[in-house]
């Protein structure tokens, strides 16, 4: 398969390179500086400098030629303010909808967080962002044009993978591996049936091949 992800240069997006470059897939991944190019061909993914705040559709759309799947990973991280949760976070995920609808792809897996709510109360810039993740959530999955699959991780780690994993649409809180993420990304680009799901994923006792074909079948 041809993967674009978004967010390319993050924590969990390089795992997920690594782990499909090194099965045969062609990876794309699209970065906003140029500096990080060269971390991502480490990782075995091409890298694309495409800044999602600042480019239109039409541009987005042509480096999404020919895709088999899209994923959005990317998000404005750590000390970014409440503005940028909205222009990251929630516009530049609509963006990348707009343009895997624009280029014809359809398997479109989202990267969010556990509480999104695009009515989510308060004015924090943590409240914010679950408005802002919330928002986007909703938006890709109300597509007809996108086969889509919302994941929900619960608190990340570097800690390394177990394998093991809590899959369903309601999970409580806990945490989990940013390998793991990974791992179940893997999955679920490869199992279209989890299209139209929101899914939360926490660390569990459950294999994620086995996890996954658990949800898909409900």
């Amino acid at each position: 398969m041809r993967i674009v992800i978004a967010g390319g240069h993050g924590r969990i997006a390089l795992r997920l390179e690594r782990l499909l470059a090194r099965r045969g897939d062609a990876v794309v991944g699209l970065v906003r500086r140029a500096e990080h190019a060269e971390d991502l061909r480490a990782a075995g993914a091409e890298p694309v400098v495409c800044d999602l705040e600042a480019a239109g559709v039409e541009e987005v759309a042509r480096h999404l030629s020919g895709a088999d799947a899209v994923v959005f990973a990317a998000g404005a991280g750590p000390g970014s303010g409440a503005a940028r949760k909205d222009t990251v976070d929630r516009a530049a995920a609509v963006l990348l909808a707009d343009a895997a609808e624009r280029a014809g792809v359809r398997r479109f897996v989202v990267v969010s967080a556990m509480r999104a709510d695009p009515e989510h109360p308060g004015d924090e810039v943590f409240d914010a962002y679950l408005r802002a993740k919330g928002a986007a959530d909703a938006d890709v999955l109300a597509r007809a044009g996108l086969d889509a699959t919302v994941l929900r991780p619960g608190l990340l780690t570097d800690d390394a993978g177990t394998g093991l994993v809590r899959l369903e649409a309601s999970t409580g809180r806990g945490p989990v591996p940013r390998d793991d993420v990974a791992a179940v990304l893997v999955e679920l680009l490869d199992t279209p049936a989890t299209a139209g799901l929101t899914l939360e994923l926490i660390s569990g006792r459950v294999p994620v091949s086995v996890a996954v074909k658990g949800v898909a079948g409900n």
